[in-house]
C-alpha cells in the first residue's frame, strides 16, 4: 500500500512536469498550465475590470518584458477560467522605466543596440481586448518621442490620473515590476 502510494505521487509529480503551456486568449506568450484539479477558479460570470501598473525598465533589453508578459498570463488565466473574453476589461498603465519598451523598433535600436523584443507582445495584447496606455509626463521626462512609439500604445495624461480614474470606476489595482 505505501508503496503504491509512492508511485502515485511519484507520476502525478512527473505527470505535472510534462505538461505543456496552452495560450488561449494572447497567443505565443503569458503561457499558462491547466489545473483541472483547482478548487478556486475565476467565476465566469463575473465582469473582470482590471488596471495594471507597470513602472520598472526591463533589466535586460534584449528580453521579453517580464510585467507584460505577466499581462499576457493574467488574460490567458481568466479565459482558461472560464471567463469569456467580453468579461474581462484590462488596462496597463506604462510609466517610469517601462516607457522605454513603448519606443518602436527604431529608437529601442538607437538606445539599446537591441530590437525591441515586446513587439509582438504588444500586438497581441492589443489583439486580445487589453488597452495599453503610457504615462505622458513620463514620455516627456525620459524623452520618448510620442510619434515614434508602438502604435498599441496610446498616451495618457499620466499613470496617476489613469490608475485613480479606472480606480474609481471599481477596476481592481495590480502592480507588476
Amino acid at each position: 500500500m505505501k508503496f503504491a502510494l509512492v508511485v502515485s505521487a511519484a507520476f502525478l509529480t512527473i505527470a505535472s512536469y510534462a505538461q505543456t503551456r496552452v495560450f488561449p486568449a494572447v497567443q505565443r506568450y503569458g503561457g499558462i498550465f491547466e489545473i483541472p484539479y483547482a478548487v478556486e477558479k475565476p467565476d465566469p460570470k463575473m465582469k473582470y475590470n482590471i488596471v495594471v501598473e507597470v513602472e520598472r525598465e526591463s533589466e535586460k533589453p534584449d528580453s521579453l518584458s517580464w510585467a507584460l508578459n505577466n499581462v499576457a498570463r493574467l488574460v490567458n488565466l481568466h479565459v482558461m477560467g472560464g471567463v469569456p473574453k467580453e468579461n474581462l476589461d484590462v488596462v496597463i498603465v506604462l510609466h517610469g522605466g517601462a516607457t522605454y519598451i513603448t519606443m518602436n523598433n527604431d529608437q529601442y535600436q538607437k538606445k539599446y543596440k537591441k530590437d525591441n523584443p515586446n513587439l509582438e507582445l504588444f500586438q497581441e495584447l492589443s489583439k486580445a481586448g487589453v488597452k495599453i496606455f503610457v504615462c505622458g509626463q513620463s514620455l516627456i521626462n525620459r524623452k520618448v518621442d510620442r510619434a515614434k512609439m508602438v502604435p498599441e500604445v496610446k498616451i495618457a495624461t499620466s499613470m496617476l490620473t489613469t490608475l485613480t480614474t479606472y480606480q474609481l470606476k471599481g477596476y481592481a489595482l495590480l502592480k507588476f515590476n
